[in-house]
C-alpha cells in the first residue's frame, strides 16, 4: 500500500494544483468544506500510542477552492456550509502524508452527507466534475472492506475477496452500467457484511460521479489484514 501511495503523486502530466478530499470520517447534515488557511490536525481515533497523537501534515487549506466547490454545488441543487475550525482527520492526513509528504498542495476536505445515499453522492461528484480541468484532484478516502469486528478473521476472507471483485467490476464499467451498479451496491455480494455501515464506501460514490463519461481502472489492488482490498482511478 505504502508503494502504491508514493506512485499516486506520478499520476498527472503536471502536479495538482489541490485536491479536494472526501473522507470517510466526517458527515454532516449539508456537504460541508473545510475552509481555513492553515487546518489544523484532528486526530479522530483513540488508544493509540502517545506518538499517534504527535502526527504533523501541515498542508495548506485553500478557501478560495472551498469556495469553489460549495458554488458548484449549489448550482446542482445541494445546501452547503463550510467548517473553518475542523482540521484533517485521519482518513485524510494517513494516506496524504505518505502520498504527499512534503504537504505542499492546498488540500480541502469535503464531508459526506448525513444518510449516506448513494444516488445523492454520485450526484455530487457530477457537479464536482469541472475541478478537474481546473487542476483539481478530486480523491475519495474510504476503503471496500470495513467490517472492523470481522476484520483479520480467516472466515472473513471470501467475503471481502468477492465483494471487492464486485467494487472492481462495477467502478470499471460503462459510467451508466456503473452508476446504476453503485446505486444499488447493496445488492452486491456480501455488501452488508463487509460494510454493516457504509460510510467507507461512500466517497467512491463522490469519485465515479466526477469521472463523468471517463472508465474507471483497477490502480492498486492487495490484501491488508488478510482482507482484499483495491483502489480504482478514473481518468
Amino acid at each position: 500500500m505504502k508503494t502504491y501511495l508514493e506512485g499516486v503523486r506520478q499520476l498527472p502530466a503536471a502536479p495538482p494544483k489541490a485536491l479536494v478530499v472526501v473522507s470517510a470520517h466526517w458527515e454532516e447534515s449539508v456537504p460541508t468544506v473545510m475552509s481555513s488557511e492553515k487546518p489544523p490536525m484532528l486526530y479522530d481515533y483513540f488508544g493509540f500510542p502517545p506518538d499517534a497523537y504527535r502526527i504533523t501534515w501541515p498542508a495548506p487549506g485553500n478557501p478560495q477552492l472551498a469556495a469553489r466547490v460549495r458554488e458548484l454545488l449549489g448550482g446542482a441543487g445541494f445546501t452547503t456550509a463550510e467548517d473553518r475550525e475542523r482540521g484533517y482527520d485521519h482518513g485524510t492526513f494517513v494516506p496524504l502524508m505518505i502520498t504527499y509528504p512534503e504537504a505542499n498542495v492546498p488540500v480541502v476536505q469535503l464531508s459526506l452527507k448525513r444518510g449516506l445515499d448513494a444516488r445523492e453522492h454520485l450526484e455530487m461528484g457530477r457537479a464536482l466534475a469541472p475541478l478537474r480541468d481546473e487542476g483539481v484532484f478530486i480523491l475519495g478516502s474510504g476503503n471496500t472492506f470495513h467490517n472492523l469486528r470481522a476484520f483479520g478473521a480467516a472466515r472473513s476472507r471470501e467475503g471481502a475477496a468477492k465483494f471487492d471483485e464486485w467494487v472492481q467490476a462495477a467502478a470499471t464499467a460503462t459510467p451508466a452500467s456503473r452508476d446504476e451498479q453503485l446505486i444499488d451496491w447493496a445488492k452486491a455480494p456480501y455488501a452488508k457484511f463487509c460494510h454493516p455501515r457504509e460510510e467507507h464506501l461512500i466517497p467512491l460514490m463522490v469519485a465515479a460521479g466526477a469521472a463523468g463519461a471517463d472508465r474507471g481502472r483497477v490502480a492498486w489492488s492487495d490484501t491488508f489484514g488478510g482482507m482484499r482490498i483495491s483502489a480504482v482511478h478514473f481518468s
